[in-house]
């Protein structure tokens, strides 16, 4: 396997994708200036462009320590750096410095991510340095490309197959502090309503059951392992954790999930997998529910720019915080993903929610969507937008406070940013901003409450 991999890689590469940055290497070795040069001592006055052409013609004639001082000095043209770098990069690669033309490539990709052919030659170093899940996301955007040739954006998908059929594992970790509105997830409400002998009474409500702000620190981990089985089916096996940390204890929110089961790839554009989930959250320092299901996805991909993914998701939950909380919760989602550019990807969901619990008054049916858009900017920025609008009608009274069942208009926003030029042992620089709002019949339950994320993030 690893013999198709290295050549499927090589084949890629190779293919001309006619970008700017290589787009000149193609000079006979034989027109070299300094090979026309009879004196000993030679003096010739070129522009930088025409500098440029020599530095080409001795790296493609293999004569990398001549075209180094040349592209050191153009390196200083701001107009001609781009291709400075990459030629730097490509004399890196052929002599075995795969980490210096990673470094060189990435830089070229903060400044522009539209550069396709850097991105492969990118993925080629990370693959030579043995790092296949970040060689399969640089492979993966640049199959957004709609001018990639057929031929190259089949050998693209051949190599990524590849990847996922040797990789084992993939983690992601980031950790920082949060400053949040809401801590507790209370209502901002200073009274409400109850109903009592046909009437209702107005309830002051004490401190602890309004929305509290804080500082806390943070932190998220999902890593996954897939092992190969046969050539089409693979064991899976997921981890998702979650925490932030406030002063005092009585806030602190942590949650883990853990998925185990089987993907089965009828095609090389089709995927099908069935995992058990089970899941667990802390409040306060105390457990407060127990999941345990299963979830089914599917996913094909209907063109380079376009792919589509339907999940179900049904598990059983036992609350123990309150028992009239304990029952079924069930779910149906689809995602359409759309590639607007080379680096950019939007995306829309539709979900249905069901919560079957003990008690009516808490069953309800969500029906939502998110749209979404993010990817790669200039200068070493990537950045994420999202926001979701959704409605909850709920299937019995809360008698308490209303003689009609609750229902809930439900809305949230994310933006997210982050800065890949920095690197702290791997780690970049990350902030997100999400804001969460519930306006319900019954003011208890209204709330909103508005996060902010300052992280490092890495993506192994």
């Amino acid at each position: 396997m690893t013999i198709r991999l290295w050549a499927s890689a090589a084949a890629l590469t190779a293919a001309s994708l006619a970008a700017p940055a290589c787009a000149q290497i193609s000079a006979p070795a034989s027109s070299i200036l300094i090979d026309r040069c009879a004196a000993a001592t030679c003096t010739a006055k070129l522009t930088p462009d025409q500098l440029l052409a020599e530095a080409e013609k001795l790296t493609l004639a293999g004569r990398y320590g001549e075209a180094r001082p040349m592209l050191a000095a153009l390196s200083n043209v701001p107009a001609l750096r781009v291709q400075a770098r990459f030629l730097t990069g490509f004399i890196a690669a052929k002599t075995g410095d795969h980490a210096h033309a990673a470094s060189l490539y990435k830089a070229i990709l903060a400044d522009d991510p539209k550069q396709t052919r850097v991105r492969l030659e990118l993925a080629r170093e990370m693959l030579a340095m043995g790092d296949k899940g970040g060689a399969d996301r640089q492979f993966k955007i640049a199959e957004q490309d709609k001018d990639l040739p057929i031929d190259v954006a089949r050998t693209i998908r051949a190599v990524r197959d590849v990847i996922r059929s040797q990789r084992a594992w993939r983690l992601d970790i980031d950790f920082g502090i949060v400053p949040d509105s809401n801590i507790n997830n209370a209502t901002g409400a200073d009274s409400v309503n109850i109903l009592i002998g046909g009437g209702s009474l107005p309830l002051q409500l004490d401190q602890n059951s309004r929305a509290r702000s804080g500082t806390g620190e943070t932190a998220s981990l999902s890593g996954s392992l897939r092992l190969p089985m046969t050539h089409k089916t693979a064991a899976l096996f997921d981890l998702d954790a979650a925490g932030t940390n406030f002063a005092g204890g009585a806030y602190d929110d942590y949650a883990a999930q853990f998925a185990s089961g089987i993907e089965v790839r009828p095609s090389d554009k089709t995927s099908f997998s069935i995992e058990g989930v089970g899941a667990e959250r802390w409040f306060g320092g105390h457990p407060i529910t127990t999941q345990i299901g299963t979830k089914i996805g599917l996913q094909t991909v209907l063109d380079p720019s376009d792919r589509i993914g339907v999940q179900f998701d049904l598990r059983r939950t036992r609350a123990l915080f309150d028992d009239d909380y304990t029952g079924w919760q069930g779910g149906a989602y689809v995602t359409y993903e759309h590639a607007v550019g080379k680096s950019l990807l939007a995306s829309t969901s539709l979900f249905v929610r069901r919560d079957w619990l003990r008690a009516d008054a808490y069953s309800n049916v969500e029906i939502g969507g998110t749209i979404g858009f993010g990817g790669e900017l200039s200068h070493g920025l990537n950045f994420g937008l999202s926001g979701t609008l959704s409605h909850a009608s709920y299937d019995a009274p809360m008698w308490l406070f209303s003689a009609t069942p609750r229902h809930d208009w439900r809305y949230g926003a994310r933006a997210t940013l982050g800065y890949r030029k920095i690197r702290v042992f791997g780690f970049s620089p990350q902030m997100t901003l999400s804001y969460s709002r519930t306006d319900a019949s019954i003011p208890l339950y209204a709330n909103a409450r508005t996060r902010v994320r300052f992280t490092l993030a890495r993506y192994f």
